[in-house]
């Protein structure tokens, strides 16, 4: 489910992918660190993935399931979910500004149709389950996982240094 976010259908359906990555990534960047912002990411391609096979398996529209599109749409919730108050424009339609908020709402309700109607133009499960994410990271994820994190990074770190030279207590000078 991971290495599908890296494989895409062809050439336009990667360009218009990294061109909306690349429109957001900076800012979620800023608000996350680049580590977890990684983390995320890499995240928001299994879970939207699992999204797409299981609406396929629910709707009887089998096919691949390729391309970073769930990803991305965790990134560009993260980042409309944070700043909701945010301008966004169309490339193409520059002077008609809406909010982020705004936005994140009429992508989660044109996936949704889709995905009710039987639209195969997108993954529109992939969509929503990456929105859906990006937007429970934000809420709820980012207390419960990243902040949450040091017993798990202590415990890995204990994993890979024993054996490597014992530290105990006692044995300096006063």
């Amino acid at each position: 489910m991971l290495l599908s976010t890296f494989s895409h259908f062809s050439f336009f359906h990667m360009a218009a992918n990294m061109y909306v990555l690349w429109s957001f990534s900076s800012s979620a960047v800023s608000m996350l660190g680049r580590e977890q912002f990684m983390a995320v990411y890499l995240s928001a391609g299994v879970v939207s993935s699992f999204v797409s096979y299981v609406g396929k398996m629910a709707t009887g529209r089998f096919g691949p399931s390729l391309g970073a599109s769930g990803a991305i749409m965790t990134i560009l919730a993260v980042v409309c979910t944070k700043m909701p108050e945010a301008k966004l424009a169309i490339i193409f339609l520059p002077m008609f500004t809406f909010t982020a908020a705004n936005a994140l709402k009429a992508i989660v309700a044109m996936d949704t149709a889709g995905l009710v109607l039987g639209w195969k133009f997108f993954d529109h499960a992939a969509h929503l389950g990456g929105a859906l994410f990006g937007i429970w990271y934000i809420l709820f994820g980012h207390e419960l996982i990243w902040k949450n994190r040091e017993p798990f990074v202590k415990l890995w770190h204990d994993l890979r240094t024993r054996g490597g030279g014992g530290g105990g207590a006692g044995g300096g000078a006063v």
